[in-house]
């Protein structure tokens, strides 16, 4: 099943080719901004009657005339408006029709693409020598929700997490890790706090000028493969995923173990990265390091901008490994998109790259190239988010005080219910209301982390839609059985047939996501779903209407319940039955 508006897209399209004699004509169909205007509006007739030089009102015309003639039973009434939109009334009896389809089958809320693609969502990407902190967050969240929504759209997803295991830090690590060891036997107990860890053995290294002697041996030892120096990395590495995999099953995110693909899986790969630079004459020595220059990456003064492939010491950087990565994901993987989802500040570097990689053949013709660029996440000072000693705040940390905060707000809301009861609540809302609170603001802008909004029970906040789908189901769970049956029959009243509309369109925000890969769409989506639902409840009796009517009604509830669930699980967010 289409999308509606695809649906529109090529009616109106096929009948303007036929009307103006030109293939291929783009109606621009979009949702109508006023009910007055219809259900949707055709914006793209005025652009063809300039191509064809006529009269846009007139060609505008004759496309309704057309589409009228051929009686398309998904349209009530059309209308040319201004100097040549046209206003789109669908029929109720059409979106009726498909709303029985999807009551059968709630899977077709969201149709499966036609098209299917291979697609590397690149996210999360932590530093294994430290534990996840609250900027590790939004790429988190964002990359997985957007793996999510590829998934369901029916896309081959390939999640990559591109985790920070090889550099000169580990080397330090390493060495702590052993000194500890010789001691205590097995994996020191210090490592159960990766953040003390790693204080630890930089205040040793600063310190101890023999230990800072025996770290940089020991980053030589590894990167040359001595089998102790591996073992023990890995051990570290190992220990260090623990970590992040207890995050991600707290967040309710999709990334496993299977999913990594380290710097170090790229280690092997980078003298090669060196020659296929040398190869193409993109190489330059600048202060003694290898750089490529590009004409088109320059300085305020000028100067052109280096990407820097190897330092003065023979050690490679970021865009060494993110070049091998480039070439993986193309030849190796053969995908269609690579998505990049990380900090804004990363702009140059990823621009920088990305056309080095189509310079020099790392990346193939048929791949794009994607940065998925975020924001940071601010303090109320307009800071970035940190404790009041000025240290970075443990993502762990974050989630507890959200399951925290949220125990003492369901406690206050629902008195009553057992401790049992309120934990399992308290960790949905509370991890819901975190995700939320980011998801629905445009990630490449920076944002306020505030407590008090983000689990407010009013306002497009988690809560809110989580109580939202809480009510739905208690109103379902007082018709005891036979729902499964019914199905909408009257869309008579204007909030029954807004509602109705508005279910129809989440596979069409679904597509936006997919292709602009901005969750805040969906959100906001989910946001106006449940006002509407709220205003037809507030309108049309359900439980009290004659029996027709009630199961009608009943029919489009448990149709907004099954929207809004989906909305949300795409999001990473975990409904509950009650609140």
């Amino acid at each position: 099943m289409n999308t509606l508006k695809h649906t529109l897209n090529q009616l109106v399209g096929e009948a303007l080719s036929i009307v103006c004699g030109l293939a291929d004509c783009d109606p621009n169909v979009i949702t109508a901004s006023k009910p007055e205007f219809g259900d949707y509006q055709s914006n793209g007739v005025m652009s063809i009657a300039k191509k064809v030089g006529t009269n846009p009102r007139q060609l505008a015309s004759d496309v309704v005339e057309k589409i009228t003639a051929d009686a398309n039973p998904l349209i009530a009434k059309l209308e040319v408006a201004g100097p040549g939109f046209i206003n789109i009334h669908l029929s109720n009896t059409a979106l009726m029709q498909r709303a029985s389809e999807i009551r059968s089958d709630t899977q077709k809320l969201i149709p499966t693409t036609n098209k299917v693609d291979k697609i590397v969502v690149d996210y999360s990407s932590p530093n294994l020598a430290k534990e996840m902190h609250v900027g590790h967050l939004r790429g988190t969240i964002i990359g997985d929700c957007l793996a999510r929504v590829l998934e369901r759209q029916g896309h081959e997803i390939i999640r990559q997490n591109h985790v920070g295991d090889w550099g000169t830090q580990f080397g330090m690590l390493i060495s702590y890790m052993r000194e500890l060891r010789a001691s205590q036997g097995d994996l020191p107990t210090e490592l159960s706090d990766l953040e003390s860890f790693y204080r630890a053995a930089k205040e040793r290294f600063d310190a101890d000028p023999d230990f800072a002697d025996t770290a940089r041996s020991s980053v030589v030892k590894l990167q040359g493969g001595d089998a102790d120096h591996l073992v023990a990395w890995q051990q570290f590495i190992d220990e260090s995923l623990k970590h992040c995999q207890a995050l991600y099953d707290k967040l309710n995110v999709t990334l496993s173990r299977k999913d990594l693909k380290a710097e170090s899986f790229y280690n092997k790969d980078l003298d090669g990265v060196v020659k296929k630079l040398e190869d193409a004459s993109l190489l330059s020595v600048s202060n003694g390091a290898r750089c490529v220059f590009l004409p088109e990456f320059t300085g305020k003064d000028g100067e052109p901008l280096p990407v820097i492939i190897q330092k003065t010491d023979g050690g490679y950087l970021y865009a060494t490994t993110d070049l091998a990565a480039v070439q993986f994901r193309s030849f190796d993987l053969k995908v269609e998109r690579s998505l990049y989802v990380v900090d804004a500040r990363q702009s140059l570097h990823f621009q920088q790259v990305f056309a080095v990689a189509r310079k020099a053949g790392f990346a193939s013709e048929n791949i794009s190239l994607e940065h998925i660029a975020y924001g940071t996440m601010m303090g109320r000072d307009g800071r970035p988010f940190k404790t009041r000693s000025g240290d970075t705040i443990k993502l762990v940390d974050l989630l507890d005080e959200a399951i925290r905060r949220a125990h003492e707000l369901v406690s206050q809301k629902s008195p009553g219910l057992d401790e049992a009861t309120y934990l399992e609540i308290a960790e949905k809302v509370g991890i819901a209301a975190v995700k939320y609170a980011d998801l629905s603001k445009n990630r490449t802008s920076d944002y306020v982390f505030d407590w008090s909004s983000m689990l407010s029970f009013e306002g497009n906040t988690a809560p809110y839609l989580l109580y939202a789908y809480a009510r739905i189901r208690s109103i379902l769970r007082k018709q005891n059985s036979g729902l499964e049956s019914v199905q909408i029959t009257s869309v008579s009243e204007s909030t029954e047939r807004n509602l109705l509309l508005k279910i129809m369109q989440l596979s069409e925000v679904v597509d936006m996501v997919a292709r602009d890969c901005y969750p805040n769409l969906l959100c906001n989506y989910l946001y106006e779903l449940a006002g509407l639902f709220m205003r037809f409840y507030e309108s049309c009796p359900i439980l009290k209407a004659d029996t027709q009517l009630r199961d009608s009604r009943l029919a489009l509830s448990a149709l907004t319940a099954a929207t809004l669930k989906q909305g949300l699980d795409l999001l990473g967010i975990e409904t509950l039955e009650k609140m």
